[in-house]
């Protein structure tokens, strides 16, 4: 008779644990305040799907869901390309390469609300390098006033923050490819290019595929900075789908519709997520045939 050894679900018992209490337990909390409507701690209506048609059709939010994606994939074109750029450049070994790693890695260290203040000082119009900068030399450029200002801002400022992890991601890529690749393209008298396109990114592109759904993620759910930045202004410019959520959740004190739209903001990240890592992973299987 063939026994079984469960020792091994001790081991993981405590992640299982863990995951409960910080993602299962938060998550029907959520699910139960979406579909009630909470008149005090000991009271409430149930409401079913109420909190979910009144979001749905909020033009805030519509608003709201329309600048995100266009951060979003604004951030996608930017930071991928430049990335893999800058991480191409990197010396390959030796102290140069550890000290351009080091060197790439700083801004990933700062934390958020840190690196929208620094930003904020730094684009103002009267101490700010950067904004003084830009008026002296005149062009007008206030991100407190502006709505093209304030999103150009924003996008260099995670573009600054959030690029080195694209760069560190794409540096490791191009350390796993074995020598022989590139003697054999030497010898074929390859072009830089040709050993870009059928050496380097087809062997980079796991390693991409991890760097577009990081930069999806973080870039979708993105509030700190543009909160200490902008504020979310100037008007509605730079109020993203987490600001609109804090809005209803801690402005508004709108927990029934702002339990509902977190769970159609979780839906929507999962959506987005699952079409892009399809699509790359049916871009690659074209591309190794």
């Amino acid at each position: 008779m063939k026994t079984y050894n469960n020792r091994a679900w001790l081991l993981i018992l405590p992640v299982i644990i863990c995951v409960a209490f910080s993602a299962v337990l938060p998550l029907m909390t959520i699910v139960n305040y979406s579909v009630q409507d909470i008149l005090s701690p000991t009271n409430s209506v149930f409401v079913g799907t109420e909190w979910f048609k009144m979001i749905m059709r909020d033009s805030e939010l519509h608003g709201a869901l329309v600048r995100q994606l266009g951060f979003s994939m604004a951030v996608l074109l930017i930071q991928l390309p430049l990335g893999i750029l800058i991480a191409l450049t990197m010396p390959a070994s030796g102290w140069r390469a550890s000290l351009a790693l080091v060197l790439i890695a700083l801004p990933l260290l700062i934390p958020w609300n840190v690196v929208g203040t620094i930003w904020q000082i730094f684009g103002r119009d009267d101490i700010g390098l950067m904004g003084n900068t830009i008026n002296r030399m005149g062009i007008s450029y206030n991100y407190t006033g502006s709505v093209v200002d304030a999103w150009v801002t924003v996008l260099v400022m995670d573009v600054w923050h959030w690029t080195p992890l694209v760069v560190l991601l794409a540096y490791a890529g191009l350390r796993s490819i074995p020598d022989a690749y590139y003697q054999a393209a030497r010898i074929d008298g390859a072009s830089r290019f040709a050993v870009f396109r059928y050496i380097e990114l087809p062997k980079m592109r796991n390693v991409l595929m991890i760097g577009v759904l990081l930069r999806f993620m973080d870039s979708f759910m993105i509030y700190t900075e543009p909160f200490v930045l902008t504020g979310g202004g100037p008007g509605n410019a730079t109020t993203f789908l987490s600001q609109y959520l804090t809005q209803k959740a801690v402005g508004q004190f709108d927990l029934g519709p702002a339990a509902a739209f977190s769970l159609i903001y979780f839906l929507i990240i999962l959506l987005f997520c699952f079409v892009l890592y399809s699509w790359m992973q049916r871009l690659g299987t074209g591309e190794s045939k």
